[in-house]
């Protein structure tokens, strides 16, 4: 009964939270676009920076890095102080990161401005939170869709963002910072918090811990093939990474209220979406990083424009805009695990695609039209799929771990992608990225599928008996 009170009061209280949800969906989408933007400007900002593209390539890096922490850290924020107010305060650093970014003649300026940009990642279960209190319950499959998908369609337009400013990277800030500001302003007159505010402890040990053992990973990944990797320094990361993760999950497990719920990431409801949601994280970067440097690379024998990349990627984000308009009703008709499973395929089809086809503009077109089928369909049901075989109340933790781990997933792949071109530079090297972004999505869609069927048995068993 208080269930259905509850219920009725968000409905009444909001008759119509549906523009609510939208400016959320546009909120998310300029999560991801923040990241994706800053891809095809790599070699640009190697060239204008005078640096290395291992030295360039932290600027992606170390946002998706603040992102795995931000996005757990802001949550458990939005617990106490509410989901509303975060909201506006990551958005707020993402206007003045974008600022800071756009003014920036120098790469550890860049560096400190992305740093903040890197907390917008946590609008994702955020605003899923916030569906989840505004939404009746019949709706809120469609709702999570809707936000989720429309990340997918920020993603796209960030590459295609930077091929329209046509490589001036200060240029894409500016611009980056007034959508965010308009964001805010939208977000700020139309989304309401329903939910009262819980005072917790934040784990900001825990959030230290996490940072400093990613940071160790990444480092030792990404200079692996240029240290050595049975270098000291590269052992040497290693080890550091794995016993400050090893004391990451002690603390985690001994606190009252822990950034990461361990039970979460191993949880039978939620395992699949997990695991599924990491490896279509890491293969999306994969393909992303590897098509655009590959068709600016001179060995590609296209030497490409940064505009001719946003060209290349354009049929992704279109796909991925028809999806995110259907994605309620592609998720009422099919099941979550089902669309993620599908989503992984497709998106592991458009890297197998490039493994072999890369030689024309033609075959770029292909695996973009691929990739963003795939990641469209996939995003959409992947917070749906998190969250429907948890307890009600653990719905904004579980929404938050399967957030974590996207990026964390997508984290990982600049560091893969520079260690195998050190290892196998030329065009033999990138086939070796698009193979191991291929493997991904094999098994990602492995995992969506099993433990898809596993829930559905695990659901229907009892009301068989």
């Amino acid at each position: 009964m208080a269930t259905a009170v509850a219920s009725s009061a968000r409905t009444t209280s909001n008759r119509n939270p549906w523009p609510g949800v939208i400016a959320l969906a546009f909120g998310a989408s300029i999560a991801a676009l923040q990241n994706t933007a800053v891809v095809p400007l790599l070699p640009v900002l190697q060239r204008e920076l005078g640096t290395s593209l291992a030295a360039v390539s932290w600027t992606l890096t170390l946002s998706l890095l603040v992102s795995a922490v931000a996005t757990p850290l802001l949550s458990r924020f939005g617990d106490m102080y509410g989901r509303r107010t975060m909201i506006l305060g990551a958005l707020a650093l993402l206007v003045i990161g974008s600022v800071m970014a756009a003014l920036a003649t120098s790469l550890a300026w860049l560096l400190v401005a992305r740093v903040l940009q890197g907390a917008v990642a946590a609008l994702v279960p955020l605003s899923i939170g916030v569906v989840r209190d505004v939404l009746p319950r019949q709706q809120l499959a469609t709702g999570i869709g809707v936000v989720s998908a429309t990340m997918g369609f920020g993603a796209g337009g960030g590459m295609i963002l930077a091929g329209l400013a046509a490589g001036d990277w200060h240029l894409v800030f500016w611009i980056m910072a007034g959508i965010s500001l308009v964001a805010a302003i939208i977000v700020a007159i139309l989304v309401r918090d329903q939910a009262p505010a819980v005072r917790v402890r934040p784990d900001l040990l825990g959030a230290a811990l996490m940072a400093a053992w990613l940071v160790a990973l990444l480092l030792g990944i990404s200079e692996g093939g240029s240290w050595g990797w049975t270098s000291p320094g590269v052992l040497g990361l290693f080890a550091a990474a794995a016993l400050l993760a090893a004391v990451w999950v002690l603390v985690e497990r001994r606190v009252a209220e822990p950034l990461v719920e361990m039970s979460m990431l191993v949880h039978r409801g939620t395992v699949g979406a997990t695991v599924a949601s990491m490896l279509l994280g890491f293969a999306f970067f994969t393909i992303l990083t590897g098509m655009s440097g590959f068709a600016q690379s001179p060995v590609s024998g296209l030497s490409a424009s940064t505009l001719e990349v946003g060209l290349y990627l354009l049929p992704s984000t279109l796909f991925m805009l028809v999806i995110s308009l259907f994605a309620g009703r592609l998720m009422r008709v099919f099941q979550a695990s089902t669309m993620v499973a599908a989503g992984s395929a497709v998106t592991g089809l458009a890297a197998l695609w490039l493994v072999y086809m890369h030689d024309t503009p033609a075959h770029l077109y292909v695996a973009a039209s691929l990739m963003g089928v795939g990641l469209g369909v996939g995003y959409a049901a992947l917070g749906t799929m998190a969250v429907e075989h948890v307890d009600p109340g653990k719905t904004a933790v579980a929404a938050g771990v399967n957030a974590l781990v996207r990026i964390v997933g997508g984290s990982t792949s600049g560091a893969v992608i520079a260690a195998i071109l050190a290892a196998q530079p030329g065009i033999t090297g990138y086939q070796w990225v698009f193979g191991v972004a291929t493997a991904a999505g094999a098994v990602a869609t492995v995992f969506a599928t099993v433990y898809g069927r596993l829930n559905r048995r695990q659901v229907t068993a009892p009301s068989a008996r």
